[in-house]
């Protein structure tokens, strides 16, 4: 057995104790090889940026990024050197997989990997950094983090500029790759090694979810982003990421991920009403037969029979994946989010008051959209309802007022978007 195929199969365990909720156990097992093994440190750096996604903390960002610029400086070493005879002969011609041993050609594929999450990581950290106080408290409502006081007015600073920049490089150099190596694995020279399928594996899941991406970009910014070389085509990207889903790889599951998202969420948050909720439930099965008290399959087991308008199936459902871990609480506020909206749909205020307040205390991404959602739920309760929760909707409502008028547009939209289907 190669030294590459044992470090998927021991990725692939890992995988296994991660989608069984043992998410510490994962990270532990790969740990001792994260500074000799590509895929042992990009599974471990991809986790921790899954749970810097979920928290928005700048200390868990900023450990994710450190994380993945590590398994990227480790991909690099394994990548195939190149000669100044090479640099110019890639010129003419397209390299051909004859050039790489296979331990090559999946260094090739984990460092496009790395660079596409290093780029997700810096939008985030840019973003995070231009929240307005007026989160934390109306005394400081008019600065932006990080630095007190209004000289902070700004939100282009120098320093996230640059980093918004160097995002969008990373973010080109791996689409590039993920597009030659793509015109690789459809050549006529293809030979595949002895993890072939984890390597197309990769392909699939890096072609596919950019090109998903950039085609539900607005027509305008697409034809811009075709002048620096980049296209998308949906059908393609949805049957690249079906073809990943399907294969026995240790990408598959990311595959089947990006799809029930599409299936579930961005097809709502886009207006595009191309959801395939059939496709979801066929995608979703097999794991949740596999993992029944998996938190991330419970989750979106929750979300389509939420969208079939299923409410007490789903209020189950998210009531489960509560209930299946308590280690990280990011999940139980995903869960709280739509437990929310399913209670509002059921017209029971006082319940969806009690999560919207939980996720006001509890959770950091918008304070002003819990405040002003328990505020929402307030105003329901009828003159006789007793109200024992200690909280005013008239005073709720005038906190924090500079984001108001956000809240509303946000409450209508996601209003909206949230609408369950008859």
């Amino acid at each position: 057995m190669s030294s590459l195929h044992e470090a998927l199969d021991q990725c692939m365990t890992a995988l296994d104790l991660f989608l069984t909720n043992q998410f510490s156990e994962a990270l532990s097992y790969l740990k001792p090889r994260t500074k000799e093994s590509m895929y042992h440190s990009l599974t471990y750096a991809t986790i921790l940026e899954m749970q810097a996604m979920m928290t928005f903390d700048p200390q868990d960002i900023l450990l994710a990024g450190n994380m993945m610029k590590e398994a990227q400086s480790l991909c690099q070493r394994h990548r195939r050197k190149s000669s100044v005879t090479d640099s110019f002969s890639s010129l003419v011609h397209r390299p051909t997989l004859g050039q790489f041993t296979e331990e090559e050609i999946h260094a090739e594929v984990c460092y496009a990997e790395c660079l596409l999450q290093r780029a997700a990581l810096t939008f985030l950290q840019v973003g995070g950094q231009w929240r307005p106080r007026a989160l934390y408290g109306p005394s400081q409502a008019y600065s932006y983090l990080p630095g007190p006081g209004p000289q902070h007015l700004s939100p282009l600073q120098d320093e996230n500029m640059v980093s918004f920049i160097k995002g969008g490089i990373r973010v080109r150099n791996s689409y590039q790759t993920y597009k030659e190596l793509d015109s690789l694995v459809q050549s006529s020279q293809y030979c595949k090694g002895e993890n072939h399928r984890h390597f197309e594996g990769g392909v699939k899941l890096g072609v596919g979810a950019f090109n998903l991406t950039l085609s539900m970009l607005p027509t305008r910014i697409l034809r811009l982003l075709e002048f620096v070389g980049f296209s998308g085509n949906k059908d393609y990207g949805l049957l690249q990421l079906e073809e990943g889903a399907s294969g026995h790889s240790f990408r598959a599951v990311l595959c089947v991920m990006l799809l029930l998202c599409y299936h579930t969420f961005l097809t709502f948050v886009l207006g595009t009403g191309n959801v395939n909720i059939e496709e979801a439930e066929k995608l979703l099965k097999p794991y949740l037969n596999r993992y029944p008290k998996g938190a991330i399959f419970l989750f979106f087991a929750g979300r389509i029979e939420a969208i079939k308008g299923n409410i007490d199936a789903a209020i189950q459902r998210f009531e489960e994946c509560c209930e299946a871990q308590q280690h990280w609480k990011q999940f139980h506020h995903m869960c709280y989010w739509e437990l929310m909206w399913c209670f509002t749909y059921k017209g029971q205020w006082k319940m969806a008051y009690f999560y919207a307040d939980l996720l006001s205390k509890e959770n950091s991404w918008s304070k002003a959209t819990y405040i002003y959602m328990k505020a929402a739920y307030l105003s329901m309760f009828g003159k006789e309802d007793y109200k024992p929760f200690g909280d005013d909707e008239v005073e709720l409502f005038r906190w924090p007022t500079v984001l108001l008028g956000t809240c509303y547009i946000a409450y209508c939209l996601i209003c909206t978007s949230h609408q369950p289907s008859e």
